[in-house]
């Protein structure tokens, strides 16, 4: 029942080129960071990823792009990564765009052993009926659509409202970062940290935690507990350093109150 592995690198070591992952986080927010970097120095390629969307230039899944190993990603956004839109444009990756709660019931959907389901998100559009653009060519033609098959329908209240069906994601590997997990895998997630992370673990057939903090089992209240140890099968213990290395992808800030309204203006709520 012991889980934890010694290192990330022992941790993805079996992970094959061309393998599919499902990677949790949303930006860079709750990324299974050190897990990546370990793929990365394995060198691992031809993968298939399965997430929200790509990280940023140089930052989580973004440094896997960079070098060239993606060759697939079914994500929700291109977002703020530069490098992900290029490839993506220029016919060098493969991108099969999905609206965000759409992956989301995926994912989930693979974990829970559903094959497929219905929603509304989609109907009437190319998501549905086929010839999105998945990859490009040089020349900027597509490549490479969506199947032109239109997908299943579903229609209720008398035709009035009409859904599609999606077909549930299984990933031969899943990735996520937890703030808490114990040595069965059980996964406690703080904050927006939680994100996609349980639907990540939940689609890999293989799933591989990070954790920020390590605790014996039975230390863990269960009530605490987000997602149970049977969707975990590997469990990697961060270092201090490695838990407190975290990026904010965008700081907004504003001036202090005795900025905007002088001295003595401490006391103004």
């Amino acid at each position: 029942m012991d889980k934890v592995v010694a290192s990330a690198a022992e941790a993805v070591a079996d992970i094959p080129d061309g393998a599919s992952l499902a990677v949790g986080g949303f930006g860079i927010c709750g990324i299974p960071s050190i897990l990546i970097q370990a793929i990365l120095h394995q060198g691992t390629t031809d993968l298939e990823v399965i997430s929200n969307n790509c990280g940023l230039d140089g930052v989580g899944l973004g440094v896997l792009l960079d070098a060239k190993r993606i060759r697939r990603i079914v994500a929700s956004y291109v977002g703020e990564n530069k490098e992900f839109a290029r490839q993506y444009l220029s016919g060098e990756l493969e991108v099969e765009l999905t609206p965000q709660g759409t992956l989301a019931e995926r994912l989930r959907a693979g974990g829970s052993g559903i094959p497929a389901f219905y929603t509304a998100t989609g109907v009437g559009t190319q998501v549905a009926d086929g010839g999105l653009p998945w990859k490009y060519a040089a020349d900027g033609s597509i490549a490479v659509a969506s199947p032109a098959k239109p997908k299943a329908t579903f229609e209720v209240d008398g035709k009035e409202r009409t859904f599609v069906q999606e077909a549930a994601i299984r990933a031969d590997y899943g990735l996520v970062r937890a703030w808490a997990g114990d040595r069965h895998g059980n996964l406690v997630f703080r904050h927006a940290a939680r994100n996609f992370n349980p639907l990540a673990a939940m689609s890999g057939k293989i799933t591989i935690a990070e954790v920020e903090h390590l605790e014996e089992p039975g230390e863990l209240d269960p009530n605490r507990i987000h997602l149970p140890g049977v969707f975990v099968h590997r469990v990697v213990a961060l270092s201090v350093e490695q838990a407190h290395d975290k990026m904010i992808e965008k700081r907004t800030v504003r001036p202090r109150p005795r900025d905007l309204y002088g001295a003595g203006s401490e006391g103004l709520s």
